[in-house]
This record gives structure tokens, sequence and C-alpha cells, in this order.
């Protein structure tokens, strides 16, 4: 199972609206079959395992997530481990889309294949949080960057902020933002920054959609996203009442959702397929999301250097009277990166 679960890993960022599946096919101790979800979502990563292994005959299916039992643009993944006439299925953590939802286990289990459930369901349940809170709670998982000095500022009292962080951590930035379906930034960000907020450097990927909350949709002629949209999908939500047509016109999707109301955005983005979403800032929209609860994973990249009191803080005001209000995260890992230092963390639950 930790085989098939390094495998799913490889579709994060590729697969969606699907979960980022892997399968691994075993008789007698031998390797038949390995698969992960193909890009796009198709193939499924039990279709492509039972393909490599061509005989899966009394072999044991170990899957990261509940075969799926319905009917869609695929014959279901159940039936196909049950032709093929597997002996086994281990299954890592169950699938709550309704569709699913026990009816892929019900489906092997009526064939008379034992299924074991629960096999490192903790890394399972990690890895496709994203899925199931699109499934669950119309939001996908959102990663928010922070990359600062030591004493929490991202640029100087003039602007002037590249870089703060070393070459080694912004390539370790293009590999996080690999491995998300998109990647959001404020206006602030896209006119002081200008970024491209693609994945380079890692090969040929595909490229993540590109998020801008503009309220006003204000944004100037000249910018990167807006010579590239129709390269590299560019996602803009504005207010109801501004006019999108200068950039439909350079083929950028709109959404008429005020910016504002974050969680209306997060519900937008999951009805869009969208499963995983890495923020990138700035200090504002990073705020309102921690402010909101919306931040499932926090990374944040320290650079050795100190800027002082008159810089920008990587945060702006989140509302916080007393340490009680203050938004609390358990440290997951922690490594250096060139010579910054990466510290993750997740957000702490009561027991924490």
């Amino acid at each position: 199972m930790a085989l098939a679960l390094s495998l799913g890993r490889r579709g994060m960022g590729r697969v969606w609206p699907n979960p980022a599946v892997g399968c691994v096919l075993v008789r007698d101790g031998v390797v038949l079959g390995r698969g992960w979800t193909g890009d796009g979502g198709r193939p499924h990563a039990e279709t492509i395992a039972l393909s490599q292994a061509g005989n899966a005959k009394e072999a044991t299916a170990y899957v990261t997530l509940e075969p799926c039992a319905h009917h869609g643009k695929t014959p279901p993944c159940a039936q196909a481990l049950i032709d093929a006439g597997v002996a086994r299925v281990v299954i890592a953590t169950g699938d709550p889309d309704p569709r699913v939802a026990g009816k892929g286990i019900a489906m092997l289990g009526s064939a008379g294949i034992p299924v074991d459930i629960g096999c490192r369901k903790a890394e399972a349940d990690l890895d496709h949080q994203g899925f199931f809170q699109k499934v669950t709670q119309q939001r996908p998982f959102l990663t928010l960057k922070l990359a600062s000095t030591l004493d929490g500022r991202i640029a100087t009292h003039q602007g002037h902020s590249q870089w703060i962080t070393s070459a080694q951590s912004r390539r370790v930035v293009h590999a996080m933002r690999a491995r998300h379906d998109a990647v959001m930034v404020g206006a602030g960000t896209v006119e002081a920054d200008d970024p491209m907020l693609n994945v380079r450097g890692m090969g040929t990927v595909p490229q993540p959609v590109r998020i801008v909350l503009s309220g006003k949709l204000d944004l100037r002629n000249g910018l990167h996203i807006a010579a590239t949209a129709r390269e590299q999908p560019v996602w803009l939500f504005h207010r109801p009442d501004v006019d999108p047509l200068r950039w439909q016109n350079r083929g950028a999707d709109t959404f008429a959702q005020d910016p504002k109301d974050l969680r209306a955005v997060m519900v937008a983005l999951a009805e869009s397929g969208i499963t995983r979403v890495f923020c990138e800032g700035g200090g504002t929209l990073g705020a309102s999301l921690l402010q909101a609860g919306l931040v499932d994973e926090l990374v944040v990249f320290t650079a050795g250097c100190a800027i002082g009191a008159d810089g920008t803080p990587s945060l702006q005001a989140i509302g916080v009277d007393t340490m009680d209000d203050a938004p609390r995260f358990v440290r997951t890992g922690i490594q250096a990166v060139g010579p910054d230092v990466l510290t993750c963390w997740r957000p702490a639950t009561p027991k924490d």
C-alpha cells in the first residue's frame, strides 16, 4: 500500500476533478502491475495497473481509494477487478462520492472477493483530502504559502522583494505548484509583481489554473496573465457589477462572485472541479483566508535576513484581540532548503 500511495501522489495537480489514486497488483510476492490516475482524470489507476499486468488472476489489488462502481466516461473499476479475477482487494479508504460511497466495496463483496479496508487510512485520507472536501464540504483543499524574512517581512518599505528566499526555495515552490490544481493570488500581488504563476523547471507538466481575485477587475494592461491567458487558464473573480468583457476577449474565464466572500469563491472553485489550491498571497489575502478558517495547510519559507518594522508584513491584520483568538497550527515538518528553512503546518484540532 505504501507503493500505491506514492504512485497516487504522482497524479496530484494533474487529475482534477478526479482523485489522484494509486493501484498495485501483486501475486506470490511479485508486482504484476502498477498504475496511477492519468492526466485529466483518466484512465483510472486500476485500469492502468490491470493493463500492465495482463493477467491478474488470483492477484491482490492494493488501491488507495475505494474503486468506483458507476458507469461514467469509463466502466466501473470494481467490475474491472472482478472481471480480471483478482483474489483479494485491499483498500486504504472509502470514497464519499454518492455515486460510490460503499457501492464499490459491496460490488466486490457480492462477487465473492474478500475486501480489507483501512490499510494506511490516515495517509490516504490526507492525500485525498482535496477530493473529499470538494465532495463533502463544497470547497477545495487550500495550501497557504508564506515566504518571509526572520522578522516576518515580505518586502522593504519601498516595496522591493526580489529576492528574499533562495533559488532552492523557489524551485521547491514550483514543485508545490505542480502538485496543486490551481494557484491563487490577489489583485495586489498581480499588480506589484506581475507573476507568471506557472510551473517552470519541472519538465513538461500540466500547468495549474491561475486564479486572481480582483473585485474591480481593474488590472492594468500588459500583465503576464493577460498575455498568456489563452495558453494557461486564467480565472478571474470579480464583483457582479463589473464588466468582464475585456478579460473574456483575452481568453480568461470570469466569475461574477465578489472575492470578499471567500467561502463563496471556494464553493465556485469546487463546483468547477478544483480540488487543490495553492495560495501565494499576498498578505491581505492570506490574512483573510486565515480569518475565514479556510487554510488547510500552511507552508512557510524563512530566509536568514531581517528588514525591520517598516517592511511589509507577511500577513495583514486578522482581528486577533487575545491569544485565545489566534489561529493555531501544529507543525508537521521542518527542513533546510539551501540557506532557508521550510516549516509545514496543519490546523490544530481541539485534542492538540
